[in-house]
C-alpha cells in the first residue's frame, strides 16, 4: 500500500472517530431531555390530554345558539350516529353568528381537535383551564350548516396535524 493511501486512511479514520465523539458528548450534555414534557412545565400550568380518542370515547354536550328551534337535538342525535357520547342537549341565551363554539378543558383538548375536524376546523376554541371534567361543550351557530362526512374529517385531522397545547399549559405524560 502507497503512503498516499495510508495517510487517507488514516485521516478519514480520525474523521470518523472525532464525528463520534461529537455525537457521542451531544447526546450525554443534552439539556433540552425534558422539552415539551410535563417535567419542564412551570409551577401552575395545567397538564392538558393531548390524546386524539376514538369518537365512542368522546363525550360531550350539544347547545343550540341558533335561530332555529330543536337544531341540538337533531344535531346530537347525528352525533350518535357517529359513536359519540351525548350527555346533554339545550339551548344557550344568545345567539350567536359562527358555525360552532366548542368549551373544553384539560382533560377534552384531544377530543377537541377531533370535534373541529367534523366543522371542517371552522369552530372557535374556547380552553377554559379551570374545567376538571374530560366533555366539549359544542355551541352550534347560525352559520351551522351540517355536519363532515368521514372522508371530509379525515382529510380535516390530516390538515390539521396533532393536536397541541394552548397556550401556557403543557402536555400530560403519556401512561404506558
Amino acid at each position: 500500500m502507497s503512503f498516499a493511501r495510508v495517510r487517507a486512511l488514516v485521516v478519514v479514520g480520525l474523521l470518523a472517530v472525532t464525528a463520534l465523539v461529537f455525537v457521542i458528548v451531544a447526546v450525554l450534555r443534552d439539556s433540552q431531555s425534558n422539552a415539551g414534557t410535563a417535567a419542564s412545565c412551570p409551577d401552575g400550568w395545567p397538564l392538558v390530554d393531548l390524546r386524539l380518542r376514538e369518537q365512542k370515547d368522546v363525550r360531550i354536550n350539544v347547545y343550540n345558539a341558533t335561530d332555529e328551534p330543536g337544531r341540538a337535538g337533531s344535531v346530537a342525535d347525528d352525533f350518535r350516529n357517529r359513536k359519540f357520547q351525548v350527555k346533554k342537549v339545550g339551548n344557550e341565551k344568545k345567539a350567536f353568528d359562527g358555525v360552532a363554539v366548542l368549551r373544553f378543558g384539560p382533560k377534552g383538548v384531544g377530543s377537541a381537535h377531533l370535534l373541529r375536524a367534523y366543522f371542517l376546523n371552522n369552530a372557535v376554541r374556547n380552553f377554559d383551564p379551570n374545567r376538571k371534567d374530560d366533555t366539549v361543550d359544542v355551541v352550534l351557530g347560525n352559520g351551522f350548516q351540517q355536519l363532515a362526512t368521514t372522508t371530509e374529517v379525515n382529510q380535516s385531522l390530516g390538515d390539521l396535524g396533532p393536536p397541541e397545547a394552548p397556550a401556557e399549559t403543557c402536555p400530560m405524560p403519556i401512561e404506558k
